[in-house]
């Protein structure tokens, strides 16, 4: 197996161990929510039950290159974005200034990358 083929290998058990951890933290904290309250409990829940399903396919199925990486900047995004939400919910303060926007920001662009890796040539 060469370099290449591992890495792929490697960011493909990456985003399915995403996948398991942020459906199983989405449905946590939908519970959460209910029973607690809190606006960002809520928000960061639906972020992460929505966003399990791609990690789970793009780990899965991960067509090519350009697919993985715009999957692995979504990952970032959304650990940076939910992270914001849940510390202020949870620890009265922000993460880190401009953690929720910069996370924000790398959500869009991940998806724009994903977009984008239907434009690249598949993997043979």
């Amino acid at each position: 197996m060469s370099t290449v083929e591992q890495s792929f290998g490697n960011s493909g058990r990456i985003l399915i161990l995403a996948a398991g951890l942020c459906g199983a933290a989405g449905v946590a904290l939908s519970a959460a929510a209910a029973h607690l309250g809190g606006a960002f409990v809520s928000t960061a829940a639906s972020f992460l039950l929505m966003h399990a399903p791609v990690f789970l396919a793009t780990g899965l199925l991960g067509a090519n290159r350009i697919l993985r990486v715009g999957s692995l900047v979504l990952l970032v995004g959304l650990l940076l974005f939910c992270g914001d939400l849940l510390a202020r919910d949870f620890l009265g303060s922000r993460l880190f200034p401009l953690s929720a926007p910069i996370g924000g920001t790398l959500l869009i662009a991940g998806w724009l990358v994903i977009a984008a890796s239907a434009l690249g040539r598949a993997r043979s």
